[in-house]
């Protein structure tokens, strides 16, 4: 039923406690093709990934406006089919949506551009695309000017905010203190800003998790790991012929498509990508709609 594989779970403990216990153990069922027991279906045991690159996280916190390009060079590559294999039952892990139908999730992250924000809203807002949004916090001067247009199409369910954490470091590098305190920081200036929360979806920077990192996540709510099966490789500067070359390439039925707003090439090419869609004959949808969750809008997290 999915294109990509997806992590299964099974915790006795479930359901959880609160908002999460609404998502319960038949979502996480259904996501990764289980059978309740947190054994899959079908297919042999799930290999264990290569070592990443060793990359230290920068110093903390980091200026406003950092460049993230010597970090990102090789970041949004389109990752392997199977999934990386960790020790907890608790953490789902998306790589991609169910392909029978013609959804395909737009999913932008970062944001140290200020004129690219720009464009992506500006895009949203003219045309209705739904569209997916991974901001750090970081960047709140490429964001915040923007709540105003954003917070009413969060609210009418055409936008989502994904948690991308806020300073972008690589959490398998970071104490667990430290991680907590990355998606809960990027949280808390995501719901003063935009009155809506990130929880249960977070994207790990660099797409780098672990067992460590996916407990620490699922305990401060953060159980669905958001990766990707299509890019457009545009995290540092590309060419306007390689970002539609990935476009058209990756932008099919059922992909969680990587997209970047630091580099403005992306959106002098908004309207192309957009036509792709249309030819393709895609819906392009939130991560809510493509799995089957909803998004909390509660205007009083702006007072908080």
């Amino acid at each position: 039923m999915y294109g990509a594989a997806v992590r299964c779970v099974h915790d006795p403990a479930l359901p959880r406690r609160g908002f999460f216990g609404l998502l319960g153990v038949g979502l996480a069922t259904l996501l990764a093709g289980c059978d309740g027991t947190g054994t899959r279906i079908a297919g042999s045991a799930e290999p264990v990934p290569p070592p990443g690159p060793d990359w230290a996280a920068p110093a903390w916190p980091a200026e406003p406006g950092s460049p993230l390009d010597s970090l990102l060079d090789n970041a949004d590559t389109v990752p392997p089919s199977s999934p990386w294999t960790t020790s907890t039952a608790r953490v789902v892990e998306l790589r991609g949506g169910p392909v029978g139908g013609r959804h395909v999730a737009l999913t932008i992250d970062d944001g140290y551009c200020n004129e690219c924000v720009a464009g992506f809203v500006a895009f949203a807002q003219r045309t209705g695309i739904h569209l997916t949004f991974s901001p750090n916090g970081l960047y709140a001067h490429a964001w915040a000017p923007h709540a105003p247009v954003l917070t009413p199409l969060i609210e009418a369910g055409q936008v989502q905010i994904m948690n991308h954490t806020f300073n972008h470091f690589n959490l398998t590098r970071l104490a667990p203190a430290r991680v907590r305190a990355e998606l809960e920081r990027n949280e808390r200036w995501i719901a003063q800003t935009f009155a809506t929360t990130t929880r249960p979806y977070y994207r790990p920077p660099f797409g780098f998790h672990n067992a460590v990192v996916d407990d620490i996540a699922a305990d401060a709510g953060f159980d669905r790991v958001v990766m990707w099966n299509g890019s457009f490789g545009n995290a540092t500067t590309v060419t306007p012929d390689y970002l539609m070359n990935q476009a058209r390439r990756y932008l099919h039925p059922g992909v969680i498509m990587l997209g970047h707003a630091n580099h403005d090439t992306v959106v002098g090419l908004l309207g192309e990508i957009s036509q792709l869609v249309g030819e393709r004959d895609l819906k392009p949808v939130t991560l809510d709609e493509m799995f089957g969750t909803r998004r909390p809008f509660i205007r009083s997290l702006q007072r908080r």
